[in-house]
C-alpha cells in the first residue's frame, strides 16, 4: 500500500512539472509578447598585409593578428504606434573607431545609438543618438556584403549623429526624412552651430530603390567653425533572388579648411556586387575610387582606388565565414611597408568569422 502511495505521488509530481515546463516562457518568448526584441552578433577575424603593414584604413588596421572587432547588441521596443525605444551596444576594437567625440571612449566600448521613438501613422520622431542617414554601408560587418569596410565608409561619411530625426511616409514607394543634430560624430555640439540632414528614398518596387541624403552645418576647422557639405547617393538593385548590385557616391566639401582660408572638396563612388551562387555559399565584389585631391580627408593629396572580393559561406543561419582579398592602390605613396618604406599599393588578406543571435 506504502509502495503504491508513493508511486502515485511521484507520478503526480512528475505530471505536475511537465505541466509547468510546458506553461513556463523562455526569456525570448516573455520579451517578444512585451514588444521587446534583443539581438546581437559576435564579429572576429584575422587580417595579413602581403608587404607586413596596413595603413590608410580606419578598420581592421592591424596586420598579422586575431582580432575581436565587436560584440554587438541591440535592444528595442519600436511599436507601429506610440512611444518606443532602442539601445545598441558596441564592445570591441571597432567601437573605438565609430564611437563619437565627447564619448571619451578608449576602453573598446561605444553606445552606438540610443533614442526614444514615437510612431504614429505614417510619421515617426526620435531624439536620441542614432547611426547616420549616408552611405551605403553599416557599422554592423554583418549587414554588409564585404568584411573590410569601403574607402568612402571610413573616409567620405560619418558614422553617427545626436539630435531629433523624423521621417514621414509620402506613400509605398516615398519616404521623406528630416533632422537637426550636433553634427559630425559629436555627442556634444562642439560649436554654436547645429546641422542639418534630409533624406529622399524612392523604392517603386521591391526589387529596386533609391536614396538621396545630405547634410549641412558647421564643423570645427582647427580653432574655427565653417559649414560642411555633404550629398550622399545610394542606389540597389535585385536582378533576382541571387544577384543584387548597389552603387554608392558622395560629393563633400569643408569650407575654410586649406592654408589661405581655401575650401576642401572630395568625391567618391563605389559599385558592389553579391552573388549567392548555392544555398550557403555566395561571392561578393567591390570596386571604389576616391578624389581626396585636397588630402583633407585621408591625410593625402591623392586619387585612391580599391578592388575587393569577399568569399562567404554560411555552415548555419546563425553563422557566416568569410575570406577576403582586397587591393589598394592610388596615384601617391600613401601607403607603408613594414619598414616604413612609402609605396603606392596594398595587398590584404582577411578572414572573418561571425555569429548572430
Amino acid at each position: 500500500m506504502k509502495q503504491y502511495a508513493k508511486t502515485l505521488l511521484v507520478s503526480a509530481m512528475a505530471a505536475a512539472s511537465g505541466a509547468a515546463s510546458a506553461e513556463t516562457p523562455t526569456l525570448g518568448e516573455v520579451l517578444g509578447a512585451s514588444g521587446v526584441e534583443i539581438s546581437g552578433y559576435i564579429d572576429t577575424s584575422y587580417t595579413y598585409a602581403t608587404d607586413g603593414a596596413v595603413t590608410n584604413r580606419v578598420f581592421d588596421t592591424e596586420d598579422n593578428s586575431f582580432n575581436l572587432n565587436m560584440i554587438g547588441l541591440s535592444i528595442s521596443s519600436l511599436p507601429e504606434e506610440g512611444f518606443g525605444g532602442a539601445v545598441v551596444l558596441n564592445a570591441g576594437e571597432d567601437a573605438n573607431v565609430t564611437a563619437a567625440a565627447g564619448t571619451g571612449s578608449s576602453d573598446e566600448f561605444d553606445v552606438q545609438q540610443a533614442y526614444l521613438n514615437y510612431a504614429s501613422g505614417a510619421a515617426s520622431v526620435m531624439f536620441g543618438k542614432f547611426a547616420t542617414l549616408q552611405g551605403a554601408e553599416v557599422i554592423e560587418s554583418k549587414d554588409n556584403w564585404n568584411f573590410s569596410r569601403s574607402i568612402l565608409f571610413g573616409f567620405a561619411i560619418p558614422f553617427t549623429h545626436t539630435g531629433v530625426r523624423a521621417s514621414y511616409a509620402v506613400s509605398d514607394a516615398v519616404s521623406v526624412t528630416a533632422g537637426i543634430n550636433n553634427g559630425w560624430d559629436n555627442l556634444k555640439d562642439d560649436n554654436d552651430a547645429k546641422s542639418l540632414e534630409a533624406q529622399v528614398s524612392f523604392a517603386p518596387a521591391d526589387n529596386w530603390f533609391i536614396n538621396v541624403q545630405g547634410m549641412y552645418g558647421n564643423e570645427m576647422v582647427g580653432a574655427q567653425s565653417e559649414p560642411r557639405t555633404l550629398v550622399d547617393i545610394v542606389a540597389g538593385f535585385d536582378l533576382s533572388d541571387a544577384l543584387s548590385f548597389m552603387f554608392n557616391a558622395d560629393f563633400g566639401s569643408q569650407d575654410g579648411a586649406l592654408p589661405g582660408g581655401k575650401d576642401a572638396n572630395w568625391t567618391g563612388y563605389a559599385g558592389y556586387v553579391n552573388f549567392k551562387f548555392a544555398p550557403q555559399w555566395r561571392v561578393a565584389g567591390r570596386l571604389e575610387y576616391f578624389n581626396d585631391d585636397d588630402g583633407y580627408r585621408s591625410g593625402t593629396s591623392q586619387k585612391w582606388k580599391e578592388g575587393t572580393v569577399t568569399l562567404a559561406y554560411a555552415p548555419m543561419k546563425a553563422v557566416e565565414l568569410r575570406g577576403e582579398v582586397r587591393r589598394d592602390w592610388s596615384n601617391k605613396d600613401s601607403f607603408l611597408d613594414d619598414n616604413g618604406k612609402p609605396q603606392d599599393d596594398q595587398t590584404t588578406l582577411a578572414v572573418e568569422a561571425l555569429y548572430m543571435f
